[in-house]
């Protein structure tokens, strides 16, 4: 047996790097996949590569703008896709305006704080509740190491992934006496930023030493929707290669 032999999974940005490791990782596991976002060639190349490897998928068109009734659209036919529950909720979609808090204007900041807080925020509304009342679920959010190790940019997206790690906690302690398990992962750098200048050095004098692959990060987001993680609730689990767990020094780069 898989280890999500039989579940759901509603995994939200899912056409591209992250959400879409993960996607194709919980249907090699087992799991009835809803691949989401707003570009619908790559959806269909997500849930096309899931149905050549035998999984079962499913794409939605969504634009999370933040807007409850786009939240709750989305969870409808989700829903409705899966058989009539969703077992695993995956808010991973967001956005990263290369930002300073110079530059950022008000629009971006709605903007910012629509697709990133508010979105997950009403999806969790429209989902948890089911989930608790049908027996149960988990809901895993993506935070940032940046929420906790800060670069002088970026300030508005690094606050909203502090947002997220705080809603992982409060709704672990909401939600998980209803059965319904809530954590988080704080990826480090990961491909393909490591396509651009600063993602190296970023990761030098680190215990890895390089950067990390979205395939990693799916695997953390499988342990934590299995069985295996029934005692895991309200963590924030680092998947970055020891980016902010271990200090860096300087002039200890790796060599790797």
């Amino acid at each position: 047996m898989s280890r999500l032999s039989g579940r759901t999974a509603l995994v939200t940005g899912s056409t591209s790097n992250i959400g879409r490791a993960m996607a194709v990782a919980f249907a090699a596991e087992g799991a009835h996949v809803i691949v989401s976002g707003r570009d619908d060639g790559r959806g269909a190349t997500v849930v096309a590569e899931i149905r050549d490897h035998g999984g079962r998928a499913d794409y939605v068109h969504a634009d999370l703008d933040g807007s409850a009734q786009a939240a709750r659209a989305l969870a409808a036919t989700a829903t409705e896709l899966l058989g009539g529950r969703i077992d695993i909720l995956v808010n991973n979609a967001g956005i990263f305006p290369p930002s300073t808090t110079e530059t950022a204007d008000e629009d971006m900041f709605d903007r910012v704080y629509r697709v990133n807080v508010k979105a997950p925020f009403f999806l969790t509304q429209a989902i948890a509740p089911a989930m608790a009342q049908s027996g149960g679920g988990v809901i895993i959010n993506l935070g940032s190491w940046v929420a906790r190790l800060s670069v002088p940019v970026g300030a508005l997206y690094a606050s909203t992934k502090g947002a997220t790690e705080t809603l992982t906690r409060a709704w672990a302690a909401e939600f998980g006496p209803r059965g319904v398990r809530v954590n988080a992962i704080s990826p480090g750098v990961v491909r393909p930023a490591a396509d651009e200048p600063a993602a190296a050095a970023m990761m030098a004098g680190t215990p890895s030493g390089r950067v990390g692959t979205p395939e990693e990060i799916a695997a953390a987001a499988v342990y934590l929707a299995s069985d295996e993680a029934s005692f895991v609730h309200g963590s924030v689990i680092d998947v970055d290669g020891g980016r902010t767990g271990v200090a860096v020094l300087a002039g200890t780069a790796s060599p790797r």
